[in-house]
């Protein structure tokens, strides 16, 4: 056990070390635009590189060979099946249509043949790992990583001074700030504002990292864009903020050695030792009800109660102390998906009009990106998540996007296409923005 703890101070070292960018480094990030961050991943997909690992490979190895979870693919024929999967600590990344794929602890597995599931391929992380050759590829460079994140961020913000500021809306449990790009002609940072308000947010899951993409390089397109006639339109009457990496721990600890952890969670350190909440089953909507476990070393862990993290806190913060948010748009990886609440509850929103709403705009920012339009319960069922609680909270028009992909690491090659049709359903939920319920 002391060895472990030493083993993960040392990762969590490591991991802080490697967002500091230098100042040669931080200076290039200056002068952003989104053409030039479009280039800039451009040239490190023709040119990919990377440094070496900080950790030998024996004790990549070692780290890899000691994860508890074991890659399954599991008999599943409904959402209802999926659901429990979830809730016995099955943390599903791929659904087919007769089955399901993803992980889960090696205590879960017992749980999951107890209750007459049939588990049709088992296999250790190790091998999963070494099997599906995950190592961290050095195109993949072309990702951002916290520190140029929030370099961009900044850089973004200091060029457009006159209608966007920069700031934190809190820290994570390792002390990162959750940076944060606020676009309005009238209002800076966290002054007040009536201007119908829009939020984007990306990297609830760290290995997610496709969707710190999107965010993050919608907020280079509207200050590029910002004298275009719609987009000028929509921030001098608009309230924007753009949350492209809302879970900076995970994200940093998922690459910090050169080979992808399938980190899910944030970097928590639980009673039993293991690490992570889910954050997106931690918000206070329907919490740990379905398609969420208990089980502090499962993916789909849901906290010791509702908001127990800082970075749940944060966000509850946030919308709380921002009464005239609309809409809200959480980007995930992958199924190719716009998903709309409830995500906790089969049911569908008792509003008429407000389901009539979700549906319409859902349906619309599904034909800008070619991805299917669902109630998010039609998947499974997943309480405590962000869009269910911030619609149920403020009435907030929330909508989850599940990225498109065949992996939660598709490679770099992917980002420019998704980013580009992302940026149009995004435009779109702008224009519905000071009015959900417009035809």
């Amino acid at each position: 056990m002391k060895k472990a703890a030493s083993l993960f101070l040392a990762l969590s070292f490591l991991a802080l070390n490697l967002t500091a960018l230098d100042l040669k480094e931080a200076e290039k990030y200056k002068n952003s635009t989104f053409e030039k961050l479009i280039q800039d991943i451009q040239s490190r997909l023709d040119n990919p590189s990377l440094p070496e690992p900080e950790l030998s490979k024996e004790a990549q190895d070692d780290h890899l060979k000691s994860d508890p979870r074991n890659y399954l693919r599991v008999s599943a024929r409904d959402k209802k099946e999926r659901t429990k999967l979830l809730e016995l600590g099955m943390d599903i990344v791929e659904v087919r249509k007769d089955a399901v794929l993803g992980f889960a602890h090696y205590k879960d597995v017992q749980k999951i043949s107890e209750k007459d599931f049939l588990i049709l391929e088992k296999k250790t992380f190790y091998d999963w790992v070494m099997s599906a050759l995950k190592d961290f590829p050095a195109a993949d460079a072309a990702y951002h990583n916290y520190a140029e994140t929030q370099e961009t961020l900044k850089a973004l913000a200091a060029a457009n001074s006159d209608i966007a500021s920069f700031f934190s809306i809190g820290k994570t449990i390792e002390g990162r700030d959750i940076w944060c790009l606020r676009i309005n002609s009238s209002s800076k940072v966290a002054r007040k504002s009536s201007k119908p308000g829009a939020v984007f947010v990306g990297t609830h899951h760290a290995r997610e990292h496709l969707s710190n993409e999107v965010p993050l390089l919608f907020a280079a397109y509207l200050m590029d864009h910002r004298k275009d006639a719609e987009i000028k339109k929509y921030i001098e009457t608009l309230d924007i903020y753009i949350i492209p990496l809302f879970n900076p721990d995970g994200a940093e600890y998922d690459v910090a050695t050169g080979k992808y952890r399938w980190q899910r969670k944030n970097m928590r350190v639980n009673a039993d030792k293991s690490i992570g909440v889910d954050l997106n089953r931690n918000y206070d909507a329907t919490w740990c009800e379905s398609g969420s476990s208990h089980s502090s070393y499962s993916d789909t862990y849901c906290g010791t109660g509702p908001f127990s993290e800082p970075e749940s806190q944060a966000m509850k913060k946030f919308v709380e102390a921002r009464k005239n948010l609309k809409t809200l748009q959480s980007y995930h990886s992958y199924a190719s998906l716009i998903m709309y609440p409830w995500g906790g509850l089969y049911d569908p929103v008792p509003d008429e009009k407000d389901r009539a709403a979700f549906i319409k705009m859902a349906g619309k920012m599904g034909e800008l990106t070619g991805y299917e339009a669902i109630q998010s319960s039609d998947l499974y069922a997943a309480s405590g998540d962000t869009c269910d609680w911030a619609y149920a909270q403020a009435k907030i028009f929330a909508f989850t996007t599940e990225l498109e992909g065949s992996s939660f690491y598709p490679g770099a090659g992917i980002i420019k296409n998704t980013v580009e049709k992302n940026i149009k359903a995004a435009v779109y939920l702008l224009s519905m923005t000071a009015d959900p319920y417009k035809q």
